[in-house]
C-alpha cells in the first residue's frame, strides 16, 4: 500500500493533506465537524470513495465534538452533522450515500442505552464504510489488472489511487496489481488542470510505488495516442448513472473522445457505491462549479487578465457509448450498461 489517505485511530480522524503534495507529505488530524467539512470542500481530501469515508467518520467527529448529554440529543447532532457534511461538494454520490448510511444508523440506535453506545454504533458503521471500500479496491485491482498486458502504454486522468480510497485506488488499483504481478507497462498521467491532480498526486503516488510513469500536459493526450504509445485508457468516476454515463474530473470526456478516434479502449474503474441508480442518464448529474481563481491564479500566481470571466466546471460527463467497460468489485461491466449495471446491484 503506497500511502494511507484516511486513518481512524483511537477514535480520531487523520488524513493526508493533499493540498500540500507533492512537496510536503503531512498527515493532519480533523478535530471538529467544521474541519472535516472544510477538508472536503477545499480538497484536503478528495476522490469519491475517500470523500464518503471521511464524511462517515466526520459524523462521529461531529457528535463527539458536541458531547451531547443524552441519546436524543446525540441523534439530533448526528442528523445535523450528516446533513451539513452533505453540503460540502455536490457531484460525488459516495458522499450522499455515506452520510445517508450514518443517518440510518443514527435512527436505528435511538434506543441505545447511552450516548457512548450510540457513538459506538456510529463508529462501527463508519468503519464498515471504510472496510467495504478496502475490499472493493482489492477486487477492482484484480479485475482491472487483467486489462493491462506486457508492453502496454496506459493513459490515466486525474488521481484514482490510494489517495482517493481506503486502500490502493480504483483505476490505479489495476496498475498497482499489474505491477505486483510483474507486468511490464508504462503509465502516461495527464497533468489534469487546473489543480494538477495528475501531476501532484498520480505521478507522485506511482513514483513512490516504483511504477514507470511519464507526466504529460492534458493537451498532449492526442499526440501520444497518435504516436502509438497508448493501448489502454482507464480513469475513475465520481458518479455513474443507470445507463453508464459517467461523471469524472473535467477533461475525462475529451480523453474518451480521443480514445475513440484512435481506436483505443477507454475504461472506467469505480466501486458500486459510485453508481447512482436513481439517475437514468448523465443529464441529471450535478456538476460542481469551482472558484475562478483556480484558473486565473493557479497556485498563487496570476495567469490571466484582471476581471477575466472564467467557466470552471470541476467535472464532465462521458457518454456510455464511449466506454468499453466499467471495472467494479463485482467484475467488469460491459454494454449494454442499463442491463449490466442493474444486474450488478
Amino acid at each position: 500500500m503506497p500511502v494511507q489517505a484516511i486513518r481512524w485511530q483511537d477514535g480520531q480522524l487523520f488524513i493526508i493533506d493533499q493540498t500540500l503534495l507533492p512537496t510536503e507529505h503531512i498527515e493532519i488530524r480533523l478535530n471538529t465537524l467544521g474541519e472535516v467539512w472544510e477538508a472536503i470542500k477545499i480538497l484536503r481530501i478528495r476522490g469519491a470513495p475517500a470523500i464518503g469515508i471521511c464524511a462517515a467518520f466526520g459524523v462521529v467527529v461531529g457528535v463527539k465534538e458536541k458531547a451531547p448529554s443524552d441519546v436524543e440529543s446525540a441523534f439530533e447532532v448526528a442528523q445535523d452533522a450528516a446533513d451539513y457534511l452533505a453540503t460540502s461538494r455536490p457531484t460525488a454520490v459516495n458522499l450522499f450515500k455515506a452520510t445517508g448510511r450514518m443517518k440510518v444508523t443514527a435512527d436505528a440506535n435511538q434506543g441505545a442505552s447511552s450516548t457512548d453506545a450510540f457513538i459506538q454504533a456510529l463508529e462501527a458503521e463508519a468503519i464498515a464504510v471504510f472496510d467495504e471500500d478496502q475490499a472493493a479496491c482489492k477486487a477492482m485491482g484484480d479485475y482491472g489488472a487483467s486489462l493491462i498486458q506486457d508492453g502496454d502504454g496506459v493513459l490515466t486522468h486525474c488521481n484514482t489511487g490510494a489517495l482517493v480510497t481506503a486502500l490502493n485506488g480504483t483505476a490505479l488499483a489495476a496498475m498497482y496489481r499489474a505491477h505486483e504481478l510483474g507486468k511490464q507497462f508504462k503509465v502516461y498521467a495527464d497533468e489534469t488542470r487546473p489543480l494538477l491532480q495528475g501531476a501532484r498526486l498520480t505521478a507522485w503516488e506511482l513514483m513512490q510505488a516504483g511504477i514507470d510513469v511519464t507526466l504529460i500536459c492534458d493537451n498532449a493526450a492526442a499526440q501520444v495516442m497518435r504516436e502509438g504509445r497508448i493501448q489502454l485508457a482507464i480513469v475513475g468516476a465520481d458518479r455513474i448513472a443507470a445507463n453508464g454515463d459517467t461523471a469524472n474530473k473535467i477533461g475525462t470526456y475529451g480523453v474518451a473522445v480521443l480514445a475513440k478516434a484512435h481506436d483505443i479502449p477507454f475504461y472506467i474503474a469505480a466501486p458500486m457505491s459510485t453508481f447512482d441508480h436513481e439517475l437514468e442518464s448523465g443529464d441529471g448529474i450535478p456538476i460542481e462549479q469551482r472558484d475562478p481563481e483556480e484558473v486565473t491564479h493557479g497556485f498563487g500566481r496570476q495567469t490571466a487578465p484582471d476581471n477575466c470571466p472564467v467557466y470552471n466546471p470541476a467535472f464532465d460527463v462521458t457518454p456510455a457509448s464511449l466506454i468499453a467497460g466499467i471495472v467494479t468489485e463485482k467484475g467488469i461491466l460491459r454494454p449494454p450498461y442499463t442491463e449490466s449495471i442493474a444486474a450488478a446491484r
